[in-house]
């Protein structure tokens, strides 16, 4: 079998309530979720979910090649843009490649990826996360009550400017989530917008009123000191590595005991994954994925010795995609369906022809100029 060509296509989450973080929020509660289907001779189609704007440069790093050769194929495409660095739209771009070729292997073994991987047990503790920062307190209320009635027993809440808001939402959280157990897992997530001068203050006033499991990027992600003096000045751990790539930008992190729970990014694909979580089992660390649509990395998540919880994000999938998992008990029940269970409705998705609203300059993926800046808490 030889990769013959690909082809690009763009579907929407339709999230059914405004989604984003401290840096933007998404309004309309529609996002972008781009699709790449990689080709073979024989009929066969890998599905990679992530943005893969790079996808012209990179492929004929590809073209011709016995797509079973996964990990080798893997470091070809590294090698192939290896000017270019382990970032941007070229790591996303080998990432939603990487995910098609091992829906591809799974798919020629006739087995779904969780076993191709080694993996005993199809189900992935997770927890609950819902981009939430735009609800009221009510909504925040309301929409994790559905996570409670599936079994789960931890929740991330996302913050940053206002600490008494925080810890109420928290709280308030917390209170849901005692059905299931009497210390639910709290998970607090501020998304890069504090300085290193305030980090450490603002965490500690956090958790003098409730009890974290985590506290999720509280400085910039590359800023190794300033995540070494949060870990040393809190109860709880520090969780960051979503936003990080290539091994090189985990290694200084990990080797200044500045980080408790390792992150990886699911649009960085499923060899970035078993990586990183080899380099956290190393030192002695869990790993935890964040959310994406249809959860593809959890199939990873269920195979590496180290797994802590994955994080989900919603109940439902990208329109036209049918996924063959469950979300139960608490996780994710993966199914029986070769490679990543993830089958393409084109046509459905051509028909809802929409836009999302993901990169929009008020949404969450571009940056305040305050942040990291600001003097003192504040309301926005």
């Amino acid at each position: 079998m030889r990769i013959t060509g690909y082809r690009s296509l763009a579907t929407v989450h339709e999230w059914g309530r405004p989604v984003g973080d401290v840096n933007g929020v998404v309004t309309t509660g529609v996002t972008e979720v781009p699709v790449l289907l990689l080709e073979t001779d024989e009929g066969l189609t890998g599905v990679g979910l992530g943005g893969h704007a790079d996808v012209e440069r990179v492929f004929p790093a590809l073209e011709g090649q016995d797509p079973r050769a996964v990990t080798s194929l893997y470091d070809r495409m590294l090698a192939h843009v290896f000017k270019s660095g382990h970032g941007g739209h070229v790591f996303a771009t080998i990432g939603a490649l990487d995910m098609a070729l091992w829906d591809l292997k799974a798919k020629i073994a006739q087995e779904p990826l969780w076993r191709t991987l080694g993996a005993a047990d199809r189900f992935v503790p997770g927890y609950a996360s819902g981009l939430d920062y735009a609800l009221s307190d009510d909504e925040l209320v309301a929409f994790h009550g559905r996570w409670a009635r599936r079994g789960f027993t931890g929740a991330k809440v996302k913050g940053g400017l206002d600490v008494d808001r925080d810890v109420r939402r928290l709280a308030a959280v917390r209170d849901v989530f005692r059905v299931n157990s009497e210390r639910p897992a709290l998970m607090y997530d501020v998304n890069e917008c504090w300085g290193r001068h305030q980090a450490v203050r603002l965490a500690r006033q956090v958790e003098e009123r409730v009890e974290l499991t985590w506290i999720e990027e509280p400085v910039r992600r590359w800023d190794v000191a300033g995540h070494r003096a949060v870990a040393t000045g809190i109860r709880a751990a520090v969780a960051t590595g979503e936003n990080l790539t290539g091994l090189e930008h985990f290694r200084p992190l990990l080797a200044a005991d500045a980080v408790g729970v390792v992150q990886t990014g699911a649009v960085w694909g499923i060899t970035h994954f078993l990586r990183v979580s080899t380099l956290a089992f190393g030192h002695g660390l869990p790993v935890s994925p964040v959310g994406y649509n249809a959860n593809p990395v959890a199939h990873a998540a269920a195979a590496v010795p180290n797994h802590l919880v994955t994080e989900v994000q919603d109940l439902a999938f990208p329109v036209g995609l049918r996924v063959d998992q469950e979300i139960a008990d608490g996780g994710i029940v993966l199914g029986d369906a070769p490679g990543l269970g993830i089958e393409v409705d084109e046509e459905r998705i051509v028909a809802r022809a929409a836009s999302g609203g993901w990169s929009l300059p008020s949404g969450p993926h571009v940056r305040p100029a305050d942040a990291g800046l600001r003097l003192a808490p504040q309301a926005r």
